[in-house]
């Protein structure tokens, strides 16, 4: 016959009342204020079976609170470490890499004090690319590839590419581009026939 399984009982009227405290709670994290239900309805001498019901789980959901709780206490209801590569970026190169687009790209042309055009780096790109990025990347101490930063961007929203640098001018007589076609233009429809 399997043994019954319910949560042990309580240390202390302390942890007694933080786990009816936090099953009761509605600004817990979720999965806690589940596990508190989950030792709380066992406390009341309800089984497994039943308090998978009530809550509207698995029954194997009760039983792994129910026995880590018996051998950790209320540390047993938190969560454990995910499993799964740790990332190799830390949170402060990951604000490097999502800063770097908005700097000037290192070949960018700009007017220096006399009026004349310079750039910071002859050598370097005018436009930020995903090539220049993992370089200047690479310059600032992140051992970091292309496809990760691309993916770093794209997750955080942060454009790079710049949309058609060669309709930009600084030249006064510029003019851009106009619409492709006068609305005064008649189209010609097709008739059926």
């Amino acid at each position: 016959m399997p043994k019954l399984l319910c949560a042990r009982q309580p240390e202390d009227a302390e942890e007694q009342r933080k786990i009816h405290k936090l099953a009761g709670s509605r600004h817990a994290p979720g999965d806690w204020i589940l596990r508190a239900k989950i030792i709380s309805l066992s406390w009341q001498g309800l089984r497994t079976a039943k308090i998978a019901e009530e809550l509207g789980c698995h029954p194997k959901t009760v039983r792994k609170p129910l026995h880590r709780f018996n051998a950790e206490g209320i540390d047993g209801l938190g969560d454990r470490p995910g499993a799964g590569r740790k990332p190799r970026l830390t949170e402060l190169e990951r604000s490097k890499i999502i800063a770097l687009p908005r700097t000037e790209p290192p070949g960018r042309l700009v007017r220096g004090g006399g009026g004349e055009l310079e750039a910071f780096d002859e050598e370097g790109e005018a436009h930020w690319t995903l090539d220049a990025l993992t370089v200047a990347a690479q310059q600032r101490g992140i051992e970091v590839s292309r496809s990760q930063i691309r993916r770093i961007l794209l997750r955080e929203g942060v454009r790079w590419r710049n949309t058609r640098p060669w309709a930009e001018s600084e030249d006064p007589e510029f003019v851009p581009k106009e619409p492709e076609s006068s609305a005064s233009t008649p189209t010609h429809r097709k008739v059926p026939r």
